[in-house]
């Protein structure tokens, strides 16, 4: 009897074993290569960011930025596409390999400090502060979007 109960515990216990081990493996660290989170009570450079889809491709506009090294952006997201779209601010490889793991979990829907969802006519702002020349992007992780062309580049100098 003992060890029928502990298998039952043990499988009840087995999917927030699961559930933990699971946010551990997606943990969003707050150390971005791209930079950090703005502070929204100071100055920034305002950015409107359109996101949407048209004759088979997915777009955000503009599709390329420059900024300097400290600019704090403002960027004013609008989805006036269809379809749900996201903005996830990071470096390419960052991006790449968040992607892969959207694909294995796409209901992960995004509302950090450097990305966030949107669903159809909808709108946000993340506010970010560049503290690292290089070349970063904005793209779209849900899965198949950022392959057909929803990304975008900041160039910080």
């Amino acid at each position: 009897m003992k060890k029928r109960l502990f298998l039952v515990a043990a499988l009840i216990a087995l999917p927030a074993v699961a559930l933990a081990q699971h946010k551990h493996d997606h943990n969003h660290s707050h150390d971005f290569a791209a930079g950090e989170p703005g502070d929204a009570k100071k100055p920034a450079k305002i950015v409107q960011v359109e996101m949407f889809e048209k004759d088979g491709k997915m777009l955000f506009v503009p599709a390329r930025l420059e900024v300097k090294k400290g600019d704090q952006v403002k960027f004013m997201l609008r989805n006036t596409g269809e379809l749900e779209h996201e903005f996830v601010l990071g470096t390419t490889a960052e991006n790449l390999a968040h992607a892969e793991e959207m694909k294995k979990m796409p209901e992960m829907a995004h509302d950090e400090p450097n990305g966030k969802r949107l669903a159809p006519k909808q709108s946000g702002q993340i506010v970010w502060r560049f503290t690292k020349a290089g070349e970063f992007e904005y793209a779209c992780l849900i899965a198949g979007h950022r392959e057909a062309g929803m990304i975008g580049v900041v160039v910080v100098k």
